[in-house]
């Protein structure tokens, strides 16, 4: 009889050690995704069709945490952002401004420090029709961003405080991964 209850005993401090090793399986898990997420990736659903044809509406995305630590973010650059008039929402953008440059949509072209061409934009989805111009005076910390589907996008141009500061930019838009036959990297 008594090895009878030795067998079940052993049994189960089996079976508890191995729930035990799955569950410390499931915290690592957890611990590691959510340092990840916290400061090396960022994982964003795009929502709207400011950056079409370039990133779709439902597309879902990676952006890079730490691109930005030893370098500053470039003209063209697709960033993750917090939204200068509600810091509590993200906002995924084209860097067009840097620090200290100046501005001017004039009849939906982009011109840097009063250039005398406009900026190649020719990833934009379409023509800009009946674009708000204006003259933007980008602060030293700070960055001018546009939507690529200019039509469609509420960006740098119709926000209250139209400049995103360094400190707020969250991360680089990296790789599309969803939809599975659209996983590429962003440009």
């Amino acid at each position: 009889m008594s090895d009878k209850k030795n067998r079940k005993s052993k049994k189960k401090d089996s079976m508890a050690r191995e729930i035990w090793e799955y569950v410390k399986l499931i915290l690592i898990v957890v611990v590691v995704m959510t340092l990840l997420q916290k400061f090396v990736i960022i994982n964003a659903e795009i929502p709207s069709e400011s950056m079409e044809d370039n990133i779709m509406v439902g597309d879902r995305i990676f952006g890079n945490r730490l691109s930005y630590k030893k370098a500053d973010p470039q003209r063209f650059d697709v960033v993750i952002f917090k939204f200068p008039d509600d810091e509590k929402q993200y906002f995924i953008k084209r860097v067009i401004g840097l620090p200290g440059e100046t501005v001017d949509v004039i009849e939906g072209k982009i011109f840097i420090d009063g250039a005398d061409a406009p900026l190649d934009d020719s990833f934009c989805k379409e023509e800009p029709l009946g674009i708000k111009d204006g003259h933007f005076e980008v602060p030293a910390d700070s960055y001018f961003m546009l939507g690529d589907n200019r039509n469609r996008s509420r960006d740098s141009r119709f926000w209250n405080n139209p400049y995103v500061a360094k400190d707020k930019i969250l991360a680089k838009a990296s790789v599309r991964y969803w939809p599975l036959n659209r996983i590429s990297l962003i440009q």
